[in-house]
């Protein structure tokens, strides 16, 4: 026994700082996922806490402008964003509101004078693509999910705005990207990341929020920025916002909205 004692305390010791590390990187890893929480959690009880994640339906009126390689592009269109969680959309466009696009679950449609007809797959993906991605839809589902990984990664500036970064990893290995302001908490920023199909590029969607005003209780951004891999492709403006409406039964039912517009 009294041989085989060095040679155990030998072997002690090199474990020891193995464990101690293995230790130390779990502990910093949960200090961190603690930090992306708290920055999240906090980024909610701006935004309106449970009254917000509550909310049943949204309408966003204003006017819709266009970028092609960063040069804007001659006039604005008016529209009419209906969003009721989880997954209904409905979008008016023009002053006559008669050309609307429906996104209800993962199918999509345009009704228009010459009736109802599906979306064109590049247009109703890259919809569906941004709705699966969004705040909304990374508070209320990815982060309830425990397989979901948070990362906190410090601070970073948005139009000479401070905030603080947040990345996660959802159980399908999606990412988002949000700063959050380090003053009101509000989210500034929204990045994502994808795959073309056709070029199998890696492509990068960023959303910037900005002119926040308070809307029957919640801060709301009046300016929506669009990029894809750093260019401005869209901005929208909001000239007025309306939340919880009690809508028609038949609102979400494109096939009454095609009989509605006139041909």
């Amino acid at each position: 026994m009294r041989k085989m004692l060095p040679w155990a305390l030998a072997g002690l010791m090199l474990a020891a700082p193995a464990v101690t590390r293995s230790q130390t990187n779990s502990t910093t890893a949960t200090k961190n996922t603690d930090q992306a929480r708290a920055v999240l959690n906090a980024m909610v009880q701006a935004l309106g806490g449970q009254a917000w994640l509550n909310i049943r339906n949204m309408e966003s009126i204003g006017h819709l402008a266009s970028f092609y390689e960063g040069r804007p592009q001659l006039g604005t269109t008016e529209y009419f964003h209906y969003h009721q969680w989880p997954d209904y959309d409905r979008i008016e466009y023009t002053k006559h509101r008669d050309d609307v696009l429906f996104f209800i679950g993962n199918q999509g449609w345009e009704v228009d004078y010459q009736g109802k007809k599906q979306l064109p797959k590049d247009q109703l993906d890259g919809f569906l693509r941004r709705r699966a991605h969004s705040i909304e839809t990374v508070v209320k589902r990815w982060m309830k999910d425990p397989k979901t990984i948070l990362i906190y990664e410090g601070p970073r500036l948005v139009q000479r705005n401070l905030g603080v970064q947040v990345s996660l990893i959802s159980a399908t290995n999606q990412a988002v990207t949000i700063v959050v302001n380090v003053n009101s908490h509000l989210p500034l920023r929204s990045e994502f990341k994808w795959r073309d199909p056709a070029f199998h590029t890696i492509e990068t969607e960023d959303v910037e929020y900005d002119d926040y005003h308070t809307i029957d209780g919640f801060p709301t951004p009046l300016t929506i920025t669009v990029y894809k891999d750093g260019e401005m492709v869209q901005q929208r403006f909001r000239t007025a916002v309306k939340y919880n409406q009690t809508l028609p039964a038949d609102f979400w039912n494109p096939d009454v909205a095609a009989r509605h517009i006139k041909k």
